[in-house]
């Protein structure tokens, strides 16, 4: 019997899973490079869909402080996927301090600053450290900087230029139409599709919000005026994409799981993502 690719990956999502990086890691806490290793990791704890970096303790240079855990449990916690997968996912917005493995959490400190850690009680990864990503100043792999978390080698972007017709509402009042969409497509995630600033009709005034995404670079958001109305953070654009993805500079892509987009006629059904609204409590 035939296996569905995807089904695969998310049938791994209960397991904790990691992958050797071949590039040189190094993260600056306090101004300083405390973590300087060859021989690093990408980790995924069970139900995380985003890696994070871990080093063995040898190559993380600050003290570590045993922290106190957390006896919550993180069973509901996470983002729902019906008929993919029956526990949440943890996607990015879920903070490291959730931990779904085995280990002891742990604070990192230097003369200038301090973040998590976590010590995996794992065989295949014995002692090995994980790394609030977001916790330190910078990262690197090489000499380039690291935007957002750490990259995934099974995860890739492409942009593909299309003459399908896209028209983009809401609530009615159509926002962009075009038949010249750049049409993004993003490993777990559903088509993007990234128009000419003049296919766009709506208003759109500047957010403060700004994004990053290791893919694609720096994010600008754009929020919508409809009548009196305010739509906040609706779309986005990259104006200084990252050096791999230049076809996306100044391009406009906004959020499906918002609006409503018709592709050659077909109104797509909003897709469930870390970016749908939240139900109000």
């Amino acid at each position: 019997m035939a296996v569905r690719m995807d089904g695969l990956v998310l049938g791994a999502l209960d397991a904790l899973r990691w992958q050797p990086v071949p590039s040189r890691v190094r993260g600056s806490l306090g101004g300083a490079v405390v973590v300087d290793s060859a021989r690093a990791a990408l980790v995924w704890e069970p139900r995380r869909v985003v890696p994070t970096y871990a080093a063995p303790p040898a190559d993380v240079t600050a003290g570590l402080i045993e922290a106190a855990a957390d006896p919550r449990s993180w069973e509901d916690v996470g983002l729902p996927l019906p008929g993919a997968t029956p526990r949440p996912v943890l996607d990015p917005s879920v903070a490291f301090a959730v931990h779904t493995a085995a280990g002891t959490p742990l604070t990192l400190r230097t003369g200038g600053g301090e973040a998590a850690a976590f010590r995996l009680d794992d065989p295949d990864l014995p002692g090995w450290l994980l790394l609030d990503f977001a916790g330190f100043d910078a990262w690197w792999e090489e000499d380039e900087p690291v935007l957002a978390h750490p990259r995934d080698p099974f995860h890739r972007v492409d942009a593909l230029r299309s003459s399908r017709q896209v028209v983009v509402e809401l609530d009615g009042v159509v926002l962009a139409r075009s038949d010249r969409p750049l049409v993004v497509l993003e490993t777990m995630l559903p088509p993007r599709s990234y128009l000419p600033r003049e296919d766009v009709t709506a208003r759109l005034v500047p957010s403060a919000k700004r994004t990053r995404c290791p893919y694609k670079g720096l994010a600008s958001s754009w929020s919508l005026l409809l009548g009196d109305r305010l739509e906040e953070d609706v779309a986005w654009s990259y104006e200084d994409p990252v050096p791999e993805a230049p076809a996306l500079r100044g391009r406009v892509a906004f959020y499906d799981e918002r609006v409503d987009v018709v592709v050659d006629g077909v109104r797509r059904e909003r897709p469930l993502t870390p970016w749908s609204p939240r139900p109000r409590s």
